[in-house]
């Protein structure tokens, strides 16, 4: 028997396959909660959610609903980094130790800022062990990440940088702006732009955070513990308990931004729209085109897959179609997704709260996002 949904928000005629998938997708029972939006020039053509925030299905997801979004947050760090790099403050192509001399520790003292943001830098784990309350202190991770010594000869592969990243670009960003990023996202970007995302959450929006609902169990294939992947993925607590206060309040802007598909469209657009979002410039073209100018193209080795990388972006590749070849991306952990596509103007994310892990990309995302591009074509 069908799984009957209300699905709240508008949706133009034009993308109503959109909106037919996103129904689907609850009615199969693949959803709890979730929302998708699109924006085309800046303006949203899609803005629609449904379902419960809660895995009890008591508390309806509202249009103020929140959640983890996990690595996708990473999109909103790079951002961060760009608008340093538009203003003359960050050079890519100097040493990070010019910015952050204690980060020459440890043989890192060639290690240039292009590489933390293409995740080059030999440097996606510890040799540590810290704790997820670790996680939570920034002085602690920040020192560990100066003594760490690169896994590999860095620049010359890519190895995501799951947990690391936001630290290192974060960290950079701090001794820059004297901001912490969660305060340098919300002053520099978030409020400008009117979204709803936050790198570190004020306790007064709990009660509009969905409940994450952890996916089943699934056996993984082996891997070596003391291997680039092993240590990356079992060196550092990446998956918290998932309703922590200390976890939400932590600015770790790899894996903890959170906000719906709403306020994501709202950041992304403003890539889609060349760095201009109504009449307000905040990024310069020659700034987002360089971002999205390709780093390394192959295998990665923290991913184990093949991965064309920008400066903190994924970028189109043979893993997806896409409507334009400059159209570029990334996601988190169990399914929530932003796409840019500044082509076409169009940007689009997915949030949800039923966390899946699926081979070859989260299904019900997959489908929204066919359903997008097929209506996309049809435009043209």
């Amino acid at each position: 028997m069908a799984k009957l949904v209300d699905i709240q928000g508008y949706c133009d005629p034009r993308f109503s396959a959109v909106k037919e998938m996103f129904t689907e997708n609850f009615e199969s029972g693949s959803e709890v909660g979730a929302s998708f939006a699109v924006t085309l020039g800046g303006e949203y053509v899609v803005d629609i959610w449904g379902g419960y925030s809660d895995k009890a299905e008591t508390i309806p997801w509202e249009r103020d609903t929140i959640t983890n979004v996990y690595s996708t947050v990473k999109v909103m760090t790079a951002l961060c980094a760009l608008l340093l790099i538009d203003k003359g403050q960050l050079n890519i192509d100097s040493p990070v130790a010019d910015y952050w001399p204690e980060f020459a520790q440890a043989g890192k003292d060639k290690i240039i800022v292009r590489w933390l943001l293409n995740h080059s830098a030999g440097l996606p784990g510890f040799d540590e062990h810290p704790t997820l309350e670790d996680m939570y202190d920034w002085e602690r991770i920040t020192h560990l990440l100066e003594r760490q010594k690169p896994w590999w000869e860095p620049g010359t592969q890519s190895g995501y940088h799951m947990v690391t990243f936001g630290y290192l670009v974060g960290e950079l960003i701090r001794r820059i702006s004297g901001k912490s990023i969660g305060t340098f996202f919300r002053d520099e970007i978030a409020t400008p732009l009117g979204a709803d995302f936050h790198i570190g959450l004020a306790e007064k929006h709990d009660a509009r955070v969905a409940e994450l609902i952890p996916p089943p169990p699934m056996e993984s294939p082996p891997v070596e513990p003391d291997s680039i992947i092993g240590r990356t993925l079992f060196n550092s607590p990446i998956i918290p308990a998932f309703s922590d206060r200390a976890w939400r309040a932590a600015e770790i802007p790899s894996s903890n931004g959170h906000g719906n598909a709403r306020s994501l469209a709202k950041v992304g657009s403003l890539l889609a729209c060349q760095g201009e979002l109504k009449g307000m410039r905040l990024l310069s073209r020659a700034t987002i085109d360089q971002a999205i100018t390709e780093q390394f193209n192959g295998i990665d080795l923290v991913l184990g897959a093949p991965v064309r990388w920008g400066l903190g972006f994924g970028l189109a590749n043979e893993n997806l179609t896409y409507l334009n070849p400059h159209a570029f991306y990334w996601g988190g952990f169990g399914g929530s997704w932003l796409e840019v596509d500044p082509d076409a103007g169009m940007c689009f994310s997915y949030v949800m709260n039923k966390l899946e892990v699926e081979p070859g990309g989260d299904k019900r995302m997959l489908a929204l996002r066919s359903a997008l591009l097929s209506a996309m074509q049809q435009k043209k």
